[in-house]
């Protein structure tokens, strides 16, 4: 593996362009949509004659995320104060890590990010993580993200924009133990667009992801 990380998603139909474009309208359209959801659990009726029970279903059981000491994050995504576009940002957060815990563990099926993922992502995310297993390869080193953009909507679906900056994550071989130290140009900076979507247990999954390597929006 002579690359940094390849390009996440890279084998989707839809282009980058196209759907960063549509995530960066939406945050516009759909800006009336902050208060009107509510995630699983979070009893809004004001009714104490109603049980807990009847009114939000059980959290579901989420996966155990374990990585190699070496392998860390640094989210710059604050608190928005809605408790729709917080648990989306959370949700996000999880499967990335997810999915770099499935490289370190060289499952191409690990079941944790398929928690999280649905669809062309976990389809996407599934090649992705197969191309470090095929190489004996995984993840090393600190990866930032940050200038996120989330947009929740009416209709349970919410779109996310933020960027990655790789330029302290690198390769690491497991055969060898050696650390592939690259470089850092404009292309250790992608942007990443989302659309979510609260399944039935009330778990944001991403069920498309598109990314823009070397984009302008992330060169900070």
């Amino acid at each position: 593996m002579n690359r940094r990380r390849p390009t996440l998603l890279a084998a989707l139909t839809l282009t980058a362009t196209t759907a960063l474009t549509l995530s960066a309208c939406g945050s516009d359209d759909d800006s009336a949509a902050k208060d009107s959801d509510k995630i699983a659990g979070a009893d809004t009726s004001g009714d104490p004659s109603t049980s807990p029970s009847e009114t939000a279903p059980a959290q579901p059981e989420r996966p155990k995320i374990a990585l190699p000491a070496d392998v860390t994050y640094k989210f710059e995504w604050g608190k928005t104060g809605e408790a729709v576009k917080d648990a989306v940002l959370h949700d996000a957060e999880q499967r990335i890590r997810a999915v770099d815990m499935a490289i370190a563990e060289q499952d191409p099926l690990h079941k944790a990010y398929r928690f999280y993922s649905e669809g062309e992502a976990a389809a996407g995310s599934e090649k992705y993580i197969r191309d470090f297993v095929d190489h004996k390869a995984r993840t090393t080193g600190v990866t930032r993200y940050y200038n996120e953009s989330v947009t929740a909507k009416k209709d349970g679906t919410a779109s996310l924009v933020y960027c990655e900056d790789q330029s302290k994550a690198f390769n690491k071989f497991l055969e060898s133990g050696k650390t592939d130290v690259t470089s850092v140009t404009k292309d250790s900076y992608v942007l990443y667009a989302s659309t979510l979507r609260k399944n039935s247990k009330g778990v944001w999954v991403t069920e498309r992801l598109v990314s823009e390597r070397g984009s302008a929006k992330c060169q900070s």
